[in-house]
């Protein structure tokens, strides 16, 4: 995610030892009337090279990958090109005083390690957690990569029964960590606590897992679920009869598509899951985040016919090869349908948003068809205040495709939740942050009695 133009809006109108300055770093930049409260997280590699991200919760501008990182003589050193943003700091005791320069102005920022108070989130477990906690590798043997993840096991021998967890869009690490949450965090620690083990995984090329996610589809992410259902399918602690797969956004669209491919796949839990067509999806979400935003309706009219004729084109040209023309006949799409106030630079950073290979197949598929034929319990929670996935569309999409073929399956409509199935006041993404649950009981409390009730 490229980071937003209103970070920086206001200026348009004792030390520690290189093995421990890893980890997240957190702190507020203050310029005049404007807070921005930013975490800074910092890995080493195998070669020892260091590696970042910046989270601008204020922005919704999460895990934006820094370009130098570097620790020397004392000074930390990180700098992001697409801002022209550098930071530079001495590390003291516990802390980094520092300065951030841009565009030849400079600010201080320090940075601490102790979690900010703004980042409270009450509901995650803190160690020692009453249950067994694993760090886990596993291998995607389709592509012969090393996927990382956690397995957390109830008390006791087993065989117990097992979730997989698969994330939503984008590249997620093993707690789906959004917005300063760890959804996958909580709710695996709900599961094992029911006495479920619960396997939950970096995405390829995230976190400690290997692969390229820029170049996968959701076809190319099924294998890395397939993967970690074959690695639980192995274990002698689990029960192989009772493996079922949750996945929230995106990741129920892959768990649709894992009950089909793994027939021996025992039961199906989506969250916020899409059922309809990806086009229609994309084009529905952003009319209402639009709308909920306060963009005029005249404005939302002009989007959606423009994002209507550009899901037109590329389904028309959905046997084309050739990817580049593609991109050449949306941009001059966007050009002509603004007269011309979106120049070629910007009208071609828009079409290939809408021509990668994730985003193509996406815009495609309907997923609801891939559950016509599964014949194994189902349930499916969707929250009234989901601006992403609309849920009375999407519910219905789901009542219309499935349930004629499948008597096995509860829906939920749950009142007031957002798409991470937090209780909101608007639903649009920004709140996200600002609310301290991560998510609602009544979420976990329709999950956890519908698991004793089919599966335990």
């Amino acid at each position: 995610m490229k980071i937003l133009p209103l970070l920086f809006m206001f200026l348009i109108p004792s030390g520690l030892c290189s093995q421990n300055i890893e980890g997240d770093w957190y702190g507020t930049l203050t310029v005049g009337y404007q807070s921005l409260r930013l975490r800074f997280t910092i890995n080493s590699g195998f070669d020892g090279k260091l590696s970042g991200t910046m989270d601008s919760f204020d922005q919704s501008a999460m895990g934006i990958p820094l370009d130098t990182v570097t620790f020397g003589n004392n000074l930390l050193r990180f700098v992001l090109n697409s801002i022209s943003f550098e930071f530079k700091g001495i590390p003291v005791s516990d802390s980094i005083k520092g300065v951030i320069r841009q565009f030849n102005q400079t600010f201080p920022l320090d940075l601490t390690r102790k979690r900010a108070d703004w980042l409270s989130r009450p509901q995650e477990p803190v160690k020692p957690y009453g249950y067994k906690s694993e760090d886990i590798k596993f291998t995607n043997v389709k592509e012969n990569f090393i996927l990382s993840g956690t397995l957390t096991m109830p008390q006791g021998e087993g065989p117990f029964p097992a979730i997989v967890l698969v994330s939503g869009s984008g590249p997620q690490n093993r707690d789906e960590e959004i917005m300063g949450h760890k959804p996958f965090l909580v709710l695996s620690d709900f599961l094992t606590k029911m006495g479920f083990a619960v396997l939950r995984y970096d995405d390829r090329g995230t976190g400690e897992s290997e692969g390229n996610f820029d170049k996968s589809t959701t076809y190319d992410l099924l294998s890395d679920a397939e993967a970690a259902f074959d690695y639980l399918k192995g274990r002698e602690d689990i029960n192989g009869d009772k493996i079922g797969i949750a996945g929230h956004s995106e990741g129920g669209i892959i768990a649709t598509l894992m009950a089909d491919s793994r027939k021996e796949t025992a039961f199906v839990v989506l969250l916020a899951a899409p059922m309809i067509k990806g086009s229609d999806l994309i084009i529905l979400q952003q009319e209402m985040i639009a709308r909920g935003s306060g963009v005029p309706e005249e404005d939302i009219s002009d989007y959606r016919s423009l994002n209507q004729s550009i899901m037109e084109l590329i389904d028309q040209e959905k046997e084309a090869a050739d990817t580049i023309k593609l991109r050449e006949m949306i941009s001059a799409m966007i050009i002509s349908a603004t007269s011309g106030t979106a120049n070629e630079s910007i009208s071609m950073a828009h079409a290939k948003q809408y021509t990668t290979p994730w985003m193509l197949f996406f815009l495609r598929f309907n997923p609801a068809t891939a559950l016509r034929e599964v014949k194994v319990p189902i349930l499916a929670i969707y929250g009234s205040k989901d601006l992403q996935v609309p849920s009375r569309v999407n519910k219905e999409a789901f009542n219309k495709n499935v349930i004629p073929s499948n008597k096995n399956v509860s829906v939920f409509e749950i009142e007031g939740l957002n798409h991470l199935l937090q209780e909101a006041e608007t639903g649009l993404p920004k709140e996200y942050f600002s609310i301290s649950h991560t998510i609602s009981h009544k979420a976990l409390n329709v999950i956890g009695e519908w698991l004793k009730d089919k599966i335990m």
